[in-house]
């Protein structure tokens, strides 16, 4: 076996075939990469001209004129097969060592072992401990993920909404009810409404104190990504003055049930229950008008932006106004996505990263408890893996260790 460089062509064939394909190890990844400095190859290793390995790596950084190489979600492998893991391997630091890299990182998109719901470990399921042992064997160290590590994902291979629907948390399914029967409208934005969910992320990234990506990043992800048909960036809005004239009428048919009723004193739960709603639905038309004095006739509730590839829907990233939670918005977007991937015959759901699940009282806990609400489960990937290339990865490390002490005695 040997490792050569493939054309785009060639790699994406094998990429599309493969069980661990992915969306960041597609040849749009890699241009987008480009775009910020990085260099792109295509490698695979073969036998008898047929490709049994493969990965896109990316190089850049300059540390002593030698190259970091990464590999996004790479790479495609069977990584139960130790022989072919060591083949692969050590082909591959030949080629970097020639490309002047010193390090070679990647992220696989392989589980480390089977979780349930609660990110806890399924008695008999599956575990790969061994691909761990194999990596560190063949010189691996392991590290940080640029990557998500845990993720929220939904199984919706040949099932129905409906079927779905019955798993999902009782509160989830109030909440989902209630939206439907609303307003909320859910629309996709064209390449030049991108600015309106860019808004929708800045505002939420403030808040949430996380870095937003760039208006760029996103154009230039939705001019890769859309004409194969594998993007989407959806928004959730409502029409105020639609929305004001189902108040008035709640409000009105309200009031004429509770006219109805006699004075009978047996009624008087079912007046004071009836009163409830209608100050309630009063309270909000009085904040609709506000709304509409405030913004128009079109208010923005919230975003979601999709990356459809391979076997799965990724949820990649979102943003809510928090002016406007009370519409629970994102959750008619949910709705949205979860039956057009249905339709679409997708056999995943990933609602994308968590980084909490089990500190209730966590900052990040309600990301991951509202994705739990859809009764998916807890992925675990194996993490991020780096192997030394040239004798330039210890003096980075040791650089690095010295500056890193340097600014602990500050």
């Amino acid at each position: 076996m040997k490792l050569y460089e493939l054309t785009e062509q060639e790699f994406r064939d094998f990429l599309n075939c493969h069980p661990l394909k992915t969306f960041l190890q597609t040849p749009e990844i890699a241009k987008l990469r480009v775009q910020f400095g990085w260099k792109c190859y295509y490698v695979g290793l073969k036998e008898d001209e047929k490709i049994v390995a493969a990965t896109m790596m990316l190089s850049g950084g300059n540390f002593l004129g030698k190259k970091i190489f990464y590999a996004p979600r790479g790479v495609l492998i069977d990584y139960e097969d130790e022989t072919l893991l060591n083949c692969f391997f050590t082909e591959l630091k030949k080629f970097i060592k020639l490309k002047q890299g010193y390090i070679f990182k990647m992220d696989p998109y392989y589980e480390l072992m089977e979780r349930d719901l609660d990110g806890k470990a399924v008695p008999n399921g599956f575990h790969h401990k061994n691909t761990v042992s194999f990596l560190q064997k063949i010189g691996f160290k392991q590290t940080s993920s640029e990557q998500a590590k845990w993720m929220f994902v939904l199984d919706i291979n040949g099932k129905t909404y409906e079927e779905l629907k019955k798993d999902f948390r009782q509160s989830t399914r109030n909440i989902l009810n209630k939206v439907l029967k609303s307003n909320i409208k859910v629309r996709e934005l064209t390449y030049e409404e991108l600015h309106l969910f860019k808004k929708i992320t800045e505002e939420t990234s403030e808040r949430k104190h996380f870095e937003d990506k760039s208006l760029a990043y996103y154009q230039t992800m939705y001019q890769l990504f859309h004409p194969l048909h594998q993007i989407k960036f959806l928004i959730a809005e409502i029409d105020i003055l639609e929305y004001i004239d189902s108040l008035k009428n709640e409000v009105n048919s309200t009031e004429a049930k509770l006219n109805k009723l006699s004075d009978a004193k047996a009624n008087d739960g079912k007046r004071k229950e009836l009163q409830i709603i209608i100050d309630s639905t009063i309270k909000k038309l009085n904040n609709a008008e506000k709304i509409k004095n405030e913004v128009g006739n079109n208010l923005i509730l919230s975003g979601g932006m999709f990356i459809l590839y391979g076997d799965e829907v990724v949820y990649l990233c979102s943003g809510n106004y928090k002016k406007y939670m009370e519409f629970n918005a994102q959750y008619k977007i949910q709705y949205e996505m979860i039956n057009y991937s249905i339709k679409n015959n997708y056999k995943r759901y990933n609602f994308y990263g968590i980084t909490e699940f089990t500190n209730k009282s966590h900052k990040d806990y309600g990301v991951y408890d509202f994705k739990r609400g859809f009764n998916g489960k807890v992925v675990e990937l194996i993490g991020g893996f780096e192997l030394p290339i040239t004798k330039h990865y210890q003096l980075h490390k040791l650089l690095s260790s010295i500056k890193n002490i340097r600014k602990g005695n500050h």
